[in-house]
């Protein structure tokens, strides 16, 4: 049974960092492509960094420079590193991963995956 849970969100004033931290179990993410995804409050779940399962990493422009998306395959473990923080990144976040081994395109689609993590709220303030 594949099980995804996040840690590390929390509450930073504006240029502060964060990193999250996704155990999974039942899987090895190396062979999968994974994400992460965040959800204001009235806003539409949207894809803050993926990676597929080639280890290659993507980001938005609108977070370039600022999140990053580490994976750990011996320890199973992925991560979004978040670096100077703003009001706009409050949210909560999600991490996911596909179903198929094979399946890594259109990481920002969120109904792409299967999996998902109960979330982590993160709070930036001004």
């Amino acid at each position: 049974q594949v099980q995804l849970v996040e840690s590390g969100g929390g509450s930073v004033e504006s240029g502060g960092s964060l990193r999250l931290s996704c155990v999974t179990s039942g899987t090895t993410i190396s062979r999968y492509a994974m994400g992460w995804f965040r959800q204001a409050p009235g806003k539409h779940r949207a894809g803050v960094a993926g990676i597929n399962n080639a280890g290659i990493t993507t980001v938005p422009e609108s977070v370039k420079g600022r999140l990053t998306i580490p994976r750990d395959n011996d320890k199973t473990m992925l991560y979004l590193q978040m670096n100077n923080l703003k009001p706009e990144d409050t949210a909560m976040y999600y991490c996911a991963r596909r179903l198929y081994d094979c399946d890594s395109g259109s990481w920002w689609q969120d109904w792409r995956y299967t999996y998902w993590g109960q979330g982590t709220q993160v709070t930036a303030s001004s």
